[in-house]
């Protein structure tokens, strides 16, 4: 009798200290003097807890069901053990945030999950360091180096995939996931690092595996716990990567002493440019291998799949197919006509092309989540008031599918919402269109993104046909970014005149 009273006494504790938690300090969040709203499927006690813990593609859907029915309007999120949260969905308040760096940081909330993989890398960073780091990727991506990835680097590694594609049999499987990674990969390594680097490297596996683990600390509140009994593979994992930074860096320290380096091309003169950027802005050379790693994740990992998802939706819609085939033509006839050599497939000669890498990314973004942290109370435009530590989050799967942004068709594949009545490419606000973050934070790879993407897709449609194994829906597998579960498995069939 006396240990059930003692056990009812120590739930009903938990449960009032639970309840505080949710209610009483969520209470501070309020818009107007009201409650925010919450959504569906919250429960007592644990609030949106056990949703979080669903599969990725199951909670991408509920993001989508409450963006459907709350609008641009703010609403509440609470799970236990983590800060009060809101969910923002209007461009507006978006728009604040990109503009408030000094309110809105990656917070302690952020740090703590990823800080053992991305350590003080431009992912985490804030301040003085964040500047430092951005400064030495602008100086990588300058116009001189993305001309030697657009006219030396991209051909050349891009010909190895097209010759590793011409080989293989009609009636052979072939991962385009895998193509795409290797193809990101090896441009990263030469380009950024000066190395040979490889998809199926022991970094690579290692990384793809620490990415999914670390993704899903996000879901889970108790993951501090969980990974003391199941995180031994993440723990290998996290070392491999951290090792491999520091082969990074030694391997550029060792080749800047070296005298008498020889340089036999355009690519060899970039070559390990970002890595020395980053040597002589940053002293503590772990530092500098936190931002090696950083910047190499965030150069290959989301253009590979961003390109595994535009073919899998070309597949799907193959008028895009020859649409896309029908631009290519007609941009070589014309450059014939006027006398001038045909030039490498380019973003601004290719706008419908442009328009499909567009609308792939509005569909999958490869950045599905991003969270703020308050560093200061402050109130959004709507009139949400939020006080400090406060966590924010916008879900960019769900706000690129909004029917009030994007019309009726939201859910649709048309690359062709891309293009105005004289079929120049339309711009949309980085509010509205979240997929290359915004304002001081905006993608610095975007640009590189950009050229990478028309090439591949105007190379690749034009000399193959690519036929699915089958006729399935593809959803992503866990991580910070959006991989494909199980790749993407497809025939590839050689065209006859290419």
């Amino acid at each position: 009798m006396a240990l059930s009273a003692i056990s009812c006494i120590g739930v009903a504790i938990v449960s009032i200290a639970v309840y505080f938690f949710l209610f009483a300090n969520g209470s501070k969040i309020h818009r107007n003097g009201k409650p925010l709203r919450r959504p569906p499927n919250t429960l007592p006690l644990v609030g949106n807890g056990i949703l979080f813990l669903a599969a990725r593609h199951k909670l991408f859907s509920w993001f989508v069901k409450c963006e459907r029915q709350f609008g641009y309007e703010t609403f509440r999120i609470s799970v236990p053990t983590l800060p009060p949260g809101v969910v923002i969905n209007d461009p507006k308040n978006l728009e604040y945030v990109f503009k408030q760096e000094g309110i809105f940081a990656k917070g302690d909330f952020f740090k703590a999950r990823s800080w053992d993989l991305f350590g003080n890398g431009i992912i985490n960073a804030d301040g003085d360091l964040w500047k430092v780091q951005r400064k030495a990727g602008l100086h990588f991506l300058n116009n001189a180096n993305l001309k030697v990835l657009t006219e030396t680097a991209l051909p050349k590694y891009l010909g190895k995939s097209v010759q590793a594609l011409e080989t293989t049999g009609s009636d052979s499987v072939v991962d385009m996931e895998s193509v795409f990674h290797e193809l990101t990969t090896q441009l990263m390594g030469k380009m950024a690092y000066n190395m040979e680097m490889h998809s199926a490297d022991d970094f690579s596996v290692a990384f793809e595996y620490a990415s999914g683990a670390v993704g899903e600390r996000f879901q889970n509140p108790l993951w501090q716990i969980s990974e003391v009994f199941l995180g031994a593979q993440l723990r290998k994992s996290i070392a491999r990567v951290r090792t491999f930074g520091s082969v990074i860096v030694s391997n550029a320290v060792k080749q800047r002493h070296e005298s008498g380096h020889e340089i036999a091309e355009p690519l060899d003169s970039v070559s390990g440019s970002l890595i020395n950027s980053l040597l002589d802005s940053i002293d503590d050379e772990t530092m500098v291998a936190d931002a090696a790693l950083n910047y190499l994740s965030a150069g290959r990992d989301t253009t590979a799949q961003a390109l595994t998802w535009a073919f899998y939706l070309l597949m799907r819609h193959p008028w895009v197919v020859q649409a896309i085939r029908s631009e290519i033509s007609a941009m070589e006839l014309s450059q014939q006509n006027v006398g001038k050599a045909v030039p490498l497939f380019h973003p601004s000669l290719l706008p419908y092309t442009m328009a499909t890498f567009y609308e792939t990314l509005r569909l999958y973004p490869p950045v599905p989540f991003e969270l703020k942290q308050c560093e200061k109370e402050t109130t959004l435009p709507d009139g949400t008031y939020l006080p400090k530590t406060a966590v924010l989050v916008w879900c960019t799967w769900a706000m690129n599918r909004s029917k009030i942004t994007w019309g009726d068709d939201a859910d649709k594949f048309e690359p062709g919402r891309w293009l105005d009545g004289n079929g120049s490419l339309i711009s949309r606000s980085a509010s509205e269109y979240p997929v290359f973050n915004g304002g001081p934070r905006t993608c610095l790879g975007k640009k590189m993104a950009e050229v990478i993407a028309v090439q591949v897709i105007a190379t690749l449609v034009t000399r193959f046909e690519f036929c699915p194994v089958d006729s399935g829906e593809r959803i992503s597998k866990n991580s910070l970014t959006l991989p494909m579960e199980g790749g993407l498995p497809c025939y590839v069939k050689k065209l006859p005149d290419s």
